[in-house]
C-alpha cells in the first residue's frame, strides 16, 4: 500500500510517499524558518499563508522524488490534529481536494501519535515501549501499546520542554529556533556552572508530570543566584546548565516510568528529541533499548504521517468530509486519543 501524508500542523509544510508504513519513497520539507526569525517564533497567520502558497509543489515534488503518478497512491493522510488552525486548515483542505479528485481514501492522522510513530520508519520497536514525546508543544511520557493505542503517563503542568528552550533562547537573543542554538552553546560550556532548579512533582495522583515554568523564570531572571563558585556566568555555561536540567528532568520521569512499568524499551520523538544530550543520555541507561529517529524523522514531517496513516488504512479506517482541524486536545488525558 503506497500512501501519501501530508503535514502542516506548524511551520513546515511537507509531503511524503510512504510504502506498506515503512519505506519512504521521499520525503519534502519546506521549512519556515527563516520567514520566522525575525520575530523570533512562529507567527500563526504568516505560518498558514506561506503553506497555501506552498503545498501543491511541495506535492508536486513528493511524488515526482518518488517516482510514482497519483494512480499508484492508495490513500491520502494528513494531519488535522493537534497545531496551529490555519495551517492545519490548509493541509486538511489540500488532502480532501486530493482524496475526491483522485477517489481515494482519507485519514486523519493526530500529530502526536504520528511523532511516536516515527521510529518505526527506521528501527521498528516492539510493543509496548515507553515513549517520550518532547517538542516545542508537547512534553509527555507514554506507555505506548500500539500504533494508536497510548496511556499518558505524565506530561507538563505549564510549558513544554522545548518552549523553555525558546524562550529562553529569545530572552538571551541567542536566534531562533531556541534549541539548536542553546544545543550549540551547550557542547562548548560547563554544565555544573549554574545550579538551577528542578520542579520535584513525584507525589500526587500524577508523579510521572514536569513542570518547566520554575526552570524558565530562574534562568531568566536570576541567573545569578545560582551561579556556582568558581565559574564565570557566560553563555555557554548558561545553556549548558539549563539543559542538563531540563533533559535530566525528563530522564527521571522515564526512569521512574520503567520502574513501575517494568518495561526498558524507549523511543523518543519530536524536534527536541534532536538534542544532543537528551540522545546521549538515553543511550547511557543500563538495561535500556533505546531508538529515536534521525534528526530528519525528529522535526515535523509528513513521512511519520503516511507511516502511521498505512496502519490505519489497513484497519478499515475512513474520513468522511467532515474531516476538520482541530487545534487541541484534551490537555490531561490519560487515556488516548
Amino acid at each position: 500500500m503506497t500512501v501519501l501524508g501530508i503535514e502542516s500542523s506548524c511551520d513546515e509544510c511537507a509531503v511524503a510517499v510512504v510504502d506498506d508504513g515503512r519505506i519512504v519513497r521521499s520525503s519534502v520539507i519546506h521549512s519556515q524558518v527563516e520567514n520566522h526569525k525575525p520575530f523570533d517564533g512562529v507567527v500563526p497567520e504568516l505560518a498558514s499563508r506561506l503553506h497555501v502558497e506552498v503545498v501543491s509543489s511541495v506535492y508536486r515534488r513528493a511524488l515526482s522524488d518518488a517516482g510514482v503518478s497519483v494512480d499508484d497512491i492508495d490513500a491520502i493522510a494528513v494531519t488535522n490534529r493537534p497545531g496551529l488552525v490555519g495551517s492545519l486548515l490548509v493541509g486538511v483542505s489540500f488532502a480532501k481536494g486530493l482524496s475526491f479528485a483522485m477517489g481515494k481514501p482519507l485519514v486523519g492522522v493526530d500529530h502526536i501519535l504520528a511523532h511516536l510513530y516515527a521510529v518505526q520508519l527506521e528501527t521498528p520497536m516492539e510493543y509496548p515501549h515507553l515513549g517520550l514525546l518532547v517538542s516545542g508543544g508537547h512534553t509527555l511520557v507514554a506507555l505506548v501499546r500500539g500504533f494508536d493505542d497510548i496511556e499518558v503517563l505524565g506530561t507538563t503542568i505549564d510549558d513544554a520542554v522545548g518552549e523553555a528552550f525558546d524562550k529562553v533562547a529569545k530572552f538571551y537573543g541567542l536566534g531562533y529556533p531556541g534549541g539548536r542554538v542553546i544545543d550549540d552553546l551547550a557542547q562548548m560550556g560547563d554544565s555544573e556552572a549554574f545550579r538551577f532548579p528542578s520542579a520535584r512533582l513525584d507525589k500526587g495522583d500524577h508523579p510521572f508530570d514536569v513542570s518547566y515554568s520554575g526552570l524558565k523564570t530562574a534562568v531568566l531572571h536570576q541567573k545569578d543566584r545560582f551561579l556556582a563558585a568558581g565559574f564565570e556566568p557566560t553563555l555557554p555555561n548558561l545553556c549548558a546548565s539549563f539543559q542538563k536540567v531540563a533533559v535530566d528532568t525528563l530522564i527521571r520521569k522515564v526512569k521512574a516510568a520503567a520502574k513501575v512499568t517494568g518495561i526498558t524499551r524507549v523511543v523518543a520523538g519530536g524536534g527536541v528529541a534532536a538534542n544532543s544530550y537528551l540522545r546521549t543520555t538515553l543511550k547511557k541507561q543500563r538495561g535500556w533499548q533505546v531508538s529515536y529517529p534521525s534528526l530528519s524523522l525528529c522535526s515535523d514531517n509528513a513521512a511519520m504521517i503516511a507511516g502511521w496513516a498505512y496502519h490505519a488504512v489497513s484497519r478499515g479506517d475512513r474520513a468522511d468530509w467532515s474531516l476538520n482541524a482541530e487545534s487541541r486536545v484534551p490537555r490531561f488525558k490519560r487515556k488516548y486519543p
